[in-house]
Order: structure tokens, then sequence, then C-alpha cells
């Protein structure tokens, strides 16, 4: 069984734009059951189908399995609207590999770093970069994003 540790920030700035470059990514849902999630996703001409159960802190098992890319164009067209599109950026600081994920579409204007940690109580020397801690907040979860997009947010952050 995978594990998946992983915590997720909004940023302060844009200075880990600074040598980044990324790749763009489309994923979509097919089960955004809270006890499950069935995702898949197409970067370039590789795809992946990946099931991750329920989130408990920072910590959720996940699988994941490389699919033909056709297939995985396929089973997108199967997911939930809208699809997640975004630019994944990749900045490694102090030993640890940052992903930095730019939202388009109907998630524009929403940047969200995340970092996958070995435990839990792994420490982290933090980028300048990285603001407030978002991981307890479901919001930001992806699969949450494809059934209520950040644009449609009535806090004043989307």
């Amino acid at each position: 069984m995978g594990t998946e540790i992983e915590r997720k920030f909004l940023l302060r700035d844009e200075a880990w734009r600074e040598g980044a470059s990324g790749l763009a990514y489309r994923q979509g849902y097919l089960s955004t059951d809270k006890e499950r999630t069935v995702r898949v996703r197409v970067v370039g001409e590789q795809a992946m189908l990946t099931i991750k159960g329920m989130t408990h802190g920072i910590r959720r098992v996940e699988f994941e399995y490389p699919v033909p890319q056709q297939d995985g164009e396929q089973l997108l067209a199967l997911c939930h609207r809208p699809l997640i599109e975004k630019t994944r950026y990749r900045v490694e600081h102090a030993g640890l590999v940052w992903e930095i994920d730019e939202f388009h579409g109907e998630n524009a204007g929403l940047v969200v770093a995340e970092v996958e940690l070995e435990d839990e109580a792994q420490a982290i020397e933090f980028p300048a970069w990285v603001g407030e801690e978002v991981s307890d907040d479901p919001r930001y979860f992806n699969a949450n994003l494809a059934r209520h997009p950040y644009r449609e947010w009535t806090d004043g952050k989307g």
C-alpha cells in the first residue's frame, strides 16, 4: 500500500518563479467521494490513474498506475466537470522538492505549493515565498476544486 504525506501552502509572492519551468497538467475525477477519489491525469504523452483514500491529517493511502495516453484521454471525457487545468512547477529547496501548481480555467488565480514528506513530523526549512498553510482546508484539495472551483468562492479568496 502506498502512503502520501503532503503539506499544502499558499504563496507570499512570486519569487519561486525564478528559474522554474513547468508542465501542463489536465486531470479529472471519476469519483470525488469523501472516502476515496479516483483521478485521471494526463501530462504530455503520459497518463496515470490514481486512487486515494480518505485524508487523515496530512496522510492518506495512494495507489498510482500508468495507463496508455489514449486511454487517459478517453477517461478524462468520463470525468466530472470542470477538469483541473494547471501548470506544475518543481522547485528544490533545502533537500525537498516543492511542487507549485498554478491553476487555469475555472480555478484561475489560485497558486498552491505542496511538499511531500517521509513522515508527518519531518522538519521543513521553508522557502521565503511560502505563506499560510492550507493542508487542513479541504477547499484546496484538487478533487474539491473540481466540484467547487476557486472562481466560485465567495470569501474573497476566489
